[in-house]
């Protein structure tokens, strides 16, 4: 028997003194494939769920020594998400009102129908299955959430933050540039999270993902009928998202034809879904963000200027990994505690060496390349800490890409590589590479 969790949620405590209508229902209950347990009085009933909790209880209020009542409100405290539903040969007003009040699921006169029981268990049953489904959506959004912050000691990422603290509180559109990889949603969503909007959705559209004549669907919504395959109405994501934030992500890479329908929606707030006669209004605050150089799109002719400075009310422009070294160290740390967070492997120390290789390394892929190393190295880690031999050979021997290596460098970055490369040759001795460099 293959216990899924279908089945391992279908547990039931019956709790009756009459031996036979007892029995009777515990027969009904496992020929349906219900896990049925069965006490003939409410110290035993108590004792049975401590030992092994169950999902659900059929209780009777006339019980030789505790009240049903008082048995109710023991599970109830102890087990809140537990399902009680409470019978009586004796019904009275008062034990009906005091069983709901107390978070009973619901309350049957003695003789009832069995189907009516049935019914009304299998309803429970469903009930705490979503209120546990609930929970453990929320835990994974919680899950998700606690590592989802933009991380940073440089100077370059804490002028950032305290431009989302000021920024965050208006209403005004928001344009992010930065390479692939810098910590472009990041930022968005600590955005909404500081604004009034934080309880409302935080809705992610990546343009570059969906074809060009979805796009306009997939955000405004159609109508039944509106093209071929519309078999049904849609609402759109700025539907969904009403009232919260619209995170519109590779905005330079959408049509001619949808940035006309977005600055539209920009400038009025107002949307027509496909296929519909009707205006409606949308409430959401925008935030666009690109990888792209827009400034390139608008002398080509690629990007409309009114559209640009309708996103770029406030810019805030991301540096790639390379520009802002210091936050390495603090990235690393993050991302070691995520990954031990998330997979239960934890390696909470890096080599001097390692740290060395990764400041000296180019970072083409930014933040997001970072992680996946960072990732790579802990699965491969034999030691408690990540050492050079765990990073990738790119890494080890700083091959960077061709794009990259083309690009003239600053001075300082000259400097900070030459310097960096002769600590390495000299297994990382200071005082060696002052005197070899002829500096303090």
């Amino acid at each position: 028997l293959v216990l899924t969790e279908g089945y391992l949620m279908k547990k039931i405590l019956i709790v009756d003194d009459e031996d036979s209508f007892r029995r009777h229902l515990s027969h009904l209950f496992s020929r349906r494939g219900y896990d049925v347990r069965e006490s003939p009085n409410g110290k035993t009933a108590i004792e049975m769920v401590q030992d092994s909790p169950v999902d659900l209880v059929i209780l009777d209020i006339i019980l030789p020594d505790i009240d049903g009542i008082e048995i109710l409100q023991k599970l109830k405290e102890t087990y809140p998400d537990i399902q009680v539903i409470m019978m009586t040969g004796n019904a009275t007003v008062e034990n009906a009102i005091a069983s709901m009040k107390l978070g009973a699921y619901d309350y049957l006169i003695k003789p009832f129908d069995l189907e009516e029981l049935l019914i009304l268990v299998e309803r429970a049953r469903e009930l705490s299955q979503l209120k546990r489904e609930s929970e453990i959506f929320k835990r994974e959004l919680d899950r998700q959430s606690k590592f989802d912050t933009f991380v940073g000691i440089s100077q370059h990422s804490k002028k950032t933050m305290e431009m989302v603290q000021k920024v965050a509180p208006m209403n005004s559109t928001i344009l992010i540039a930065g390479e692939t990889g810098t910590g472009k949603e990041l930022i968005a969503k600590a955005i909404h999270r500081y604004s009034p909007r934080t309880d409302r959705p935080f809705i992610v559209v990546n343009c570059s993902a969906i074809q060009d004549t979805l796009l306009e669907s997939e955000m405004f919504g159609h109508e039944k009928g509106a093209f071929t395959g519309a078999i049904k109405s849609k609402r759109g994501l700025v539907n969904v998202a009403n009232s919260g934030t619209l995170f519109l992500d590779e905005i330079g890479d959408v049509s001619p034809g949808f940035q006309t329908k977005l600055l539209r929606f920009l400038e009025s707030g107002e949307y027509r879904p496909i296929g519909s006669t009707q205006i409606y209004k949308g409430d959401v605050r925008v935030i666009a963000a690109t990888n792209k150089n827009l400034q390139k799109l608008l002398n080509e002719d690629k990007f409309r200027e009114d559209l640009y400075y309708r996103l770029n009310v406030i810019n805030i422009h991301l540096l790639p990994l390379r520009e802002r070294m210091d936050d390495i160290p603090v990235l690393v740390d993050y991302c070691l505690k995520k990954i031990c967070y998330r997979t239960g492997r934890c390696i909470s120390k890096i080599s001097d060496g390692a740290i060395s290789l990764l400041n000296s390394y180019d970072w083409p892929g930014n933040v997001r390349e970072l992680e996946n190393v960072i990732e790579r190295a802990v699965i491969l880690c034999n030691s408690d800490q990540i050492e050079p031999s765990d990073l990738p050979i790119d890494i080890r021997t700083q091959t960077a890409r061709p794009e990259q290596d083309s690009k003239a460098k600053s001075l300082q970055t000259i400097e900070k590589e030459h310097l960096l490369e002769t600590l390495e040759k000299l297994n990382g001795n200071k005082t060696l590479t002052a005197k070899t460099l002829g500096i303090t």
